[in-house]
């Protein structure tokens, strides 16, 4: 008898997919010098692997809650159904179980960041039985304290301190794994390990990478204590708890920015090196093809495909089981949709880029000994080009998360039950103009997507100047 029950959603399984081709890519370029030259250049910049350090945190916190399950339900006492496991209709993450005190701890609305009490006047009843107007206690956050108004700060603080001494002993023993297997590695004693790590004189920027990890275990343990006893970015109208919220929308980011890129790639790659190769008649039609689509509003296009799916849901809801299903394949078919309408701008390049190429000697050397067009296309042209690929997918990434935003905010992003940072921004719209105004929601949206896309720009411009030959050339010339 099994306590829970494993659900696979389509975004779940296409992100593991997903991470398994990264993996198998790292692993084909690791053994090609010339493909390992250029990332080693990326391994090398200081600020490219703070970037991904972050974007590491952002994919784990991600693929966590792309661990999907349901529980089974409280055995019943009717002997008949004594042997059978029933499971709750509720879809739980890895991610869900792990912060199960962000979700659970539910208030009646509205609380402050850090507050002990609710943002709103209610009737409240006195000890001695009479009724007025006041501020009542949240049922979780700071309900530990007996004195609100004289013990919160202290208790912030001691709070704080407990959860920056765990991250620093953490931090410690991370900087002595490293450490140990670098003097493994190196063959080199631990003082001069050490003092190389400190001075930054190591070839890959470990110092930086320490450092990241060191602020981001510090900010983790802080965070993780303080939530424990308070709401430390507050609730929102229905009193849910704004951290949880924005730890569950990294994955709808993370989700969108990925499955896009993975979806429309085909689409681009195939469709441009063919114009450029081919030219004539087959250029003629995909130049008709990608201009007429760019031709056509964006929204308008999302817009009528994501009602089309909710006609499609409302007529067949046997087709979904949960609720979780049903919002998970509206935010597989955004993808979809979004990949089907933003894979032009690639294409445009790589038709450019082959009909530069096909003109190239050893194109036309593999011509004259009876090569294939197909063989001419996969083994000449398309690794030619993959910098190019490269180069533009990690560049839309953050586009495309800020894109989820924007169309979760006119309402014809994801479903409405999916937690993401666009359907937080969309419900803070009407708190901004509430008084006393609602502030940290849409805080707490920006800042997480913010930090995200930060990243993702920072690590591109390290990737673009590292694969792009160009920028190369004028690197080795100086």
């Amino acid at each position: 008898m099994t306590s829970v029950k494993p659900v696979l959603l389509w975004t779940d399984a296409l992100l593991f997919v997903l991470v398994g081709l990264t993996v198998a890519a790292a692993l084909y370029t690791r053994q090609r010098e010339h493909l390992r030259a250029p990332w080693r250049v990326v391994r090398r910049s200081r600020l490219g692997m703070a970037a991904l350090v972050v974007l590491a945190a952002y994919v784990a916190i991600g693929l966590l809650d792309s661990i999907h399950f349901r529980r089974a339900l409280p055995q019943t006492d009717n002997p008949a159904t004594a042997t059978r496991v029933d499971y709750s209709t509720e879809v739980l993450s890895a991610l869900d179980a792990l912060v199960l005190p962000l979700k659970d701890r539910v208030e009646k609305t509205y609380s402050a960041p850090f507050a002990t009490h609710l943002y709103a006047k209610e009737t409240v009843e006195r000890p001695d039985g009479t009724t007025t107007r006041d501020f009542p206690r949240l049922r979780y956050g700071g309900a530990h304290l007996a004195d609100p108004a004289a013990d919160r700060a202290r208790d912030i603080a001691a709070t704080a301190a407990v959860g920056a001494i765990q991250g620093l002993l953490v931090w410690a023993l991370l900087i002595v794994g490293v450490s140990a297997w670098q003097v493994r590695r190196h063959r080199l004693p631990w003082n001069t390990m050490l003092a190389r790590f400190i001075r930054g004189e190591t070839d890959t920027p470990w110092r930086v990478i320490l450092a990241t990890l060191g602020v981001l275990l510090l900010l983790g343990f802080v965070v993780g204590h303080w939530a424990v006893k308070y709401h430390v970015l507050g609730t929102d109208k229905v009193g849910t708890d704004v951290l949880y919220l924005s730890l569950k929308s990294v994955r709808t980011g993370i989700a969108i920015g990925t499955l896009t890129t993975l979806i429309m790639m085909p689409f681009a790659i195939l469709l441009g090196i063919t114009a450029g190769y081919f030219k004539g008649w087959a250029d003629d039609v995909i130049q008709y093809l990608y201009t007429t689509l760019s031709s056509i509003p964006g929204v308008l296009l999302i817009a009528a495909a994501i009602l089309t799916l909710q006609a499609y849901i409302a007529v067949h809801p046997e087709a979904f089981d949960t609720a979780a299903v049903r919002a998970d394949a509206r935010l597989l078919f955004l993808c979809a949709i979004l990949g089907v309408t933003s894979w032009t701008g690639l294409c445009r390049l790589l038709r450019g880029e082959t009909l530069k190429l096909r003109e190239m000697e050893y194109v036309q050397a593999a011509q004259a000994y009876g090569a294939g067009s197909m063989t001419i296309m996969m083994r000449h042209l398309l690794p030619n080009v993959m910098h190019i690929v490269l180069i533009t997918l990690v560049l839309d990434f953050s586009g495309l998360v800020l894109a989820e935003a924007v169309l979760s905010y006119v309402g014809v992003g994801v479903d409405p039950t999916t937690i993401s940072w666009g359907t937080m921004i969309n419900s803070a719209r009407l708190e901004m103009a509430r008084e006393p105004m609602v502030w940290w929601s849409l805080a707490a949206a920006f800042t997480f997507m913010f930090t995200l896309v930060l990243a993702a720009n920072l690590f591109a411009d390290v990737v673009r100047d590292a694969l792009d030959p160009r920028l190369s050339d004028s690197r080795k010339a100086a």
